[in-house]
């Protein structure tokens, strides 16, 4: 069965707060109930895998004629490998406690993170409020393909198993590394992309669906998105992958009931954000609101591990040989 265009998980039932750890996904207009399996990948890794190690990197991105050297923190499993890898697109707050949160989880069920820090290295603090310094939209692409490539050269990264995932900001660029036409401009710039591109890519509250919706995505998709999301509004990304699954893409949404942007980051509490730039408000500016929700987050978590061990399966390491 494929999965739905539109998921939205039902209130109460057994779980996390209300919310079910193996959800069931509802597919929009169709009153059709599809299991989301949640599959328990941890319980499953060498007890060494458990623990693991970061560190900062840099590497080059692909601008052509100017690349820069982009900063990053790298968390990688303990053990040889080959690993499969994410590489992790924070919003336009910059790199924050969420991704390291993220990339630890991620290194706990057997894959490499890069969490890659556009910011930094162009001297920017932020870029939410208005007025902030806003990069040419090419560039986030050129980091996270420099990113690609530097994964690709480690030995202990399996080349053809990275995935990009990125939050708000990020997120369209999860998406865009992912997408046919972004991939077509980017050979046009000369960028030098890698004969093995992206296998996957996941939007979480992901901005810039708009952008999309009349694209086409050349790797599986998940996005997932707060219903009372007022920054990234649901109902836009939700056009997009229904847009893109009429076209054969493999895409999918799940939406929240109630949550607000930012609900997998337990630093922020209810509260609205008086001075972001916001497309969805009179003038284009400005407050959103954004909440930790977490009902929502646990959801979020089990998703992406179902949607990871899919697509990019998990580390086991080699069995000994028969005596």
């Amino acid at each position: 069965m494929s999965a739905p265009p539109v998921g939205i998980l039902p209130r109460g039932g057994e779980g996390v707060n209300g919310w079910p750890l193996a959800t069931l996904a509802r597919t929009a207009g169709s009153g059709i109930l599809n299991p989301v399996r949640v599959t328990l990948i941890a319980a499953l890794l060498p007890a060494t895998l458990l623990a693991g190690c970061a560190g900062g990197v840099s590497f080059s991105n692909l601008t052509p004629g100017r690349p820069l050297t982009i900063t990053g923190e790298l968390y990688r499993p303990e053990g040889p490998g080959p690993f499969p890898a994410m590489v992790l697109l924070h919003g336009c707050g910059g790199v924050e406690a969420l991704h390291g949160r993220w990339a630890r989880w991620l290194i706990e069920r057997g894959y490499v993170a890069l969490v890659v820090d556009s910011w930094t290295p162009r001297g920017i603090v932020e870029n939410c409020s208005k007025d902030t310094p806003d990069p040419e939209r090419t560039e986030r692409f050129d980091d996270a393909f420099g990113a690609l490539r530097y994964l690709q050269s480690r030995p202990f990264v399996d080349p053809h198993r990275i995935g990009a995932m990125g939050w708000s900001n990020g997120g369209v660029f999860a998406m865009a590394v992912i997408n046919g036409p972004s991939l077509d401009r980017a050979r046009k710039r000369g960028v030098m992309l890698p004969p093995v591109g992206f296998r996957l890519g996941v939007g979480i509250y992901p901005g810039g669906c708009f952008s999309l919706v009349e694209e086409l995505v050349v790797a599986p998709l998940l996005v997932l998105i707060g219903e009372a999301d007022d920054w990234t509004p649901a109902r836009i990304c939700a056009e997009m992958v229904n847009a893109m699954r009429a076209k054969g893409a493999e895409a999918r949404i799940t939406i929240y009931p109630g949550a607000y942007h930012y609900f997998d980051n337990v630093d922020y509490p209810l509260q609205v954000l008086p001075d972001v730039e916001n497309r969805y408000k009179p003038g284009g500016c400005c407050g959103a609101t954004v909440s930790h929700q977490p009902g929502a987050a646990a959801a979020a978590f089990a998703e992406v591990e179902a949607f990871l061990a899919g697509h990019l399966g998990f580390f086991s390491a080699p069995r000994s040989p028969r005596r």
